[in-house]
């Protein structure tokens, strides 16, 4: 702004001085000269003012516009720490200091020290939620209408019927009641060999132990989690088992 400033100045100096000279122009000719002269400089003077205007505009827009992308941004950041999704993929580790779990192949089973071994007697299993990326890399004719929210809703469901299954199974049969114990020995009755050492709910367990219905739109999600290699069917004996991967 300085240099605006300086024009300023300048051209209010060259001003007075043109009403000096209008003054002494009708008693001495050679004012009458000087006058003109005045005028010329005092016009490019104020094309060069009109030139830094218009620069200091011109900046002024682009300070403008980067306010505005400064905003934005702001926004967008408190919106998203405003609105982080409870599903966020974390790395999960046992409790009493074991191994992460490994969730890549259908044969790894938690990894876990001597000492964890021993108190990890109630350890369950759970599913990971589904990434964004791996969203989109499902089929759209497979997705259909379910969202990226709902189906990790699915995934927190599916993780609810199985910790609710073990933690029946976990417990002994003599701190049952009646119900739990005919529950505990269905869950028993419908292992095979292929599930040994596998976490697996069938749909009975997911009715009693989530809201979800066992629709089209449910078989839906299954084959997107399928898909995603979070679960795999065995069937036997008139039951479909989803086994966690």
């Amino acid at each position: 702004m300085s240099g605006l400033e300086d024009i300023s100045l300048h051209i209010q100096e060259r001003i007075s001085s043109l009403y000096r000279t209008l003054e002494l122009s009708g008693v001495e000719l050679p004012q009458r000269k000087k006058l003109g002269q005045e005028f010329v400089a005092l016009e490019k003077l104020l094309e060069e003012f009109e030139k830094c205007v218009g620069r200091q505009r011109e900046r002024l827009k682009q300070l403008k516009e980067l306010e505005e992308s400064f905003q934005k941004n702001l926004q967008d950041v408190q919106h998203i720490q405003e609105n982080v999704p409870v599903h966020m993929p974390k790395k999960k580790c046992p409790a009493n200091g074991g191994e992460p779990v490994v969730t890549q192949n259908n044969d790894v089973q938690p990894v876990l020290s001597e000492n964890a071994k021993k108190t990890t007697k109630s350890f369950v299993r759970e599913m990971e939620v589904i990434t964004m990326q791996e969203f989109e890399s499902i089929p759209q004719y497979m997705k259909g209408r379910v969202p990226y929210d709902q189906l990790n809703a699915a995934v927190q469901s599916l993780n609810a019927a199985v910790s609710a299954k073990y933690k029946i199974l976990h417990q002994s049969a003599k701190s049952l009641n009646n119900q739990t114990r005919k529950q505990r020995q269905r869950f028993k009755d419908q292992e095979t060999k292929e599930t040994k050492g596998h976490f697996f709910v069938v749909e009975d367990d997911i009715r009693e132990f989530t809201r979800m219905k066992a629709d089209k739109r449910f078989q839906g999600i299954l084959n997107m989690l399928r898909h995603s290699q979070r679960l795999r069917e065995l069937r036997g004996g008139g039951v479909v088992r989803y086994v966690l991967v």
